[in-house]
């Protein structure tokens, strides 16, 4: 399970960001499974109820820092400062790799989001959601084709 958060995407035209969410969230619906609703909540930042929507595989609004403290939970991944870490070094990687800024990268997802929005959510200056990881992530596989 450890880096599917940085995983290379195996044919980014053919998946959807919706796609990438999809497993994102059902990872993190197998850790509140596995450790239960209230061990999560106590060990997270995480309601008891915005974890039981999570297990549910509601994790639309939750930020990559929660998504890191919930999954820093097993042995498979390390503590969540260092995931939150590896993911803005991806992101970083990948923009770099393909020569994306972040103007070309706000105009070629979904989401909402001006340039600075961008700029700041990648900094971790703004929380970033799993659901705006997921376009991002997806976008810039789609602009990196190995």
């Amino acid at each position: 399970m450890r880096g599917v958060l940085t995983d290379t995407i195996a044919d980014p035209d053919e998946t959807s960001a919706d796609e990438v969410y999809d497993e994102y969230a059902a990872a993190l619906a197998a850790v509140v499974e596995n450790m239960g609703t209230e061990a999560v909540a106590a060990e997270t930042s995480l309601s008891p109820e915005r974890a039981a929507a999570v297990r549910d595989g509601d994790a639309e609004d939750v930020t990559l820092e929660e998504t890191a403290e919930v999954l820093s939970l097993t042995d498979d991944w390390p503590d969540a400062e260092t995931i939150v870490l590896e993911i803005r070094d991806h992101v970083m990687l990948e923009m770099s790799s393909a020569v994306v800024d972040v103007d070309k990268l706000a105009d070629g997802i979904d989401a909402d989001l001006d340039p600075k929005e961008i700029q700041q959510k990648i900094e971790g200056r703004q929380p970033m959601t799993l659901r705006e990881y997921a376009d991002v992530h997806r976008y810039l596989a789609h602009q990196n084709p190995w």
